[in-house]
């Protein structure tokens, strides 16, 4: 497993063991980038975060986050989370639940069920589940999808026109 420290407390290019904690959240930029599961490690457990986590690497159990979770493209995901935004580029196993925003990368495969008011998904990303959109404030009752595509978008109305 290497689980490497990015905050300004810590010494990225130091000598060490190659697995180090995250630095406390006082010395941590607020959405920074905190810490990193590379390629070629595992991991397994719960993981619970505030602020940006990138996971190239393999993880099985759950995630739970205030901020943002990366899966890179050779991220491969068995877990079910939940993070404020959740951006995915790799291979996911489980339910995702996104506070505000889930994005799927051409690249994404997920297998699994996603909440979120707000989903964002490029073409050829594949997603096997459900979708529950809700918006953040239940009072409107609708999210926002988003389907981005190679080519440019078309609007379904003109502009000023009414529904």
């Amino acid at each position: 497993m290497a689980l490497k420290s990015f905050g300004r407390g810590g010494d990225p290019g130091g000598p060490g063991p190659s697995t180090a904690t995250p630095a406390p959240p006082s010395s941590v930029s607020s959405g920074g980038l905190t810490a990193f599961i590379d390629q070629g490690s595992e991991f397994e457990g719960k993981l619970s975060f505030r602020d940006t986590v990138r996971i190239d690497g393999r993880f099985r159990g759950e995630i739970a986050s205030e901020n943002t979770l990366i899966v890179g493209e050779s991220g491969e995901i068995q877990a079910s989370i939940r993070s404020n935004t959740i951006v995915i580029s790799g291979n996911v196993e489980g339910d995702v639940s996104g506070g505000q925003k889930v994005v799927l990368h051409k690249t994404a495969r997920v297998n699994g069920n996603i909440e979120t008011s707000c989903l964002v998904m490029e073409d050829g990303a594949i997603l096997n589940g459900q979708v529950k959109m809700a918006s953040p404030d239940a009072k409107q009752g609708t999210g926002s999808l988003k389907a981005i595509s190679g080519g440019a978008a078309k609007p379904d109305a003109p502009e000023g026109g009414k529904n």
